[in-house]
């Protein structure tokens, strides 16, 4: 199963070096500066140790990456993978003058062929990435195998809420708000990709389907900010792994 190659991955390459420069900035609007509760629920999620390895794909500007960081703390490592050269250097630019002392390192990578070995994480984040990718089934599959078994993961994007009334909202918001907000720094393109991106993303019920296809047992998937954001949770079990190649 794929995205329905609604984007080319070098076309979504080129959609998030050009957001890069207001990324955080629009985030913050956007999301009345609600994103950072969802991101630190999203972290604690994924249950990350003092001292572990943790892997944050799509990791942006590096939000989720630097709060890995103060859990797994000095001893441990956090290593932060997008195939943005932009917004990587934002990142590393961030942890540079915020957070120095942070164990954070950058890599640019493939979400769908994550450059690290089997079972090398103890715990990975993933924040509206899963949308995105090309080929999501092949996504869960490449993370199930960099993490170590009994790792968790934890996944958060846009969710299509059920009732009727919230799906009317989301779409208020999205035309509303969204876009003539990108508008205004003239990235009105790049963020009216949001909408049909999420018409073909699958729900909740869904995602934890195509998660435990590939081996993460038991998933949960927890909606939140009134059904509009979801995070799917799963855990990495050594049972054998389903070919989806």
């Amino acid at each position: 199963m794929t995205n329905n190659n609604w984007h080319s991955a070098q076309d979504i390459q080129i959609i998030f070096d050009r957001i890069a420069p207001v990324y955080d900035q629009l985030n913050h609007w956007l999301s009345f500066g609600q994103h950072r509760i969802w991101k630190q629920m999203t972290v604690n999620w994924s249950e990350p140790k003092q001292g572990g390895m943790g892997l944050d794909i799509c990791c942006g500007s590096g939000d989720l990456s630097q709060l890995l960081a103060r859990q797994v703390r000095k001893t441990g490592k956090v290593i932060g993978l997008d195939f943005s050269q932009e917004l990587l250097a934002i990142a590393a630019q961030r942890a540079y003058h915020e957070y120095p002392t942070l164990p954070l390192e950058w890599v640019q990578g493939d979400a769908l062929n994550l450059p690290f070995e089997d079972n090398t994480f103890d715990c990975a984040t993933m924040g509206y990435g899963l949308r995105n990718v090309t080929d999501i089934p092949r996504c869960l599959q490449e993370i199930h195998r960099v993490l170590k078994p009994n790792a968790k993961v934890a996944i958060l994007d846009f969710h299509r809420p059920s009732q009727s009334w919230q799906q009317t909202f989301q779409k208020w918001y999205l035309d509303k708000l969204v876009v003539p907000l990108a508008k205004h720094y003239g990235l009105k393109d790049e963020y009216a990709y949001i909408m049909p991106s999420l018409e073909r993303f699958p729900v909740g019920t869904e995602q934890v389907k195509l998660a435990q296809e590939v081996g993460f047992n038991p998933v949960i998937h927890y909606p939140i900010a009134g059904g509009m954001m979801g995070v799917l949770v799963g855990t990495k079990t050594v049972n054998r792994i389903k070919n989806l190649e």
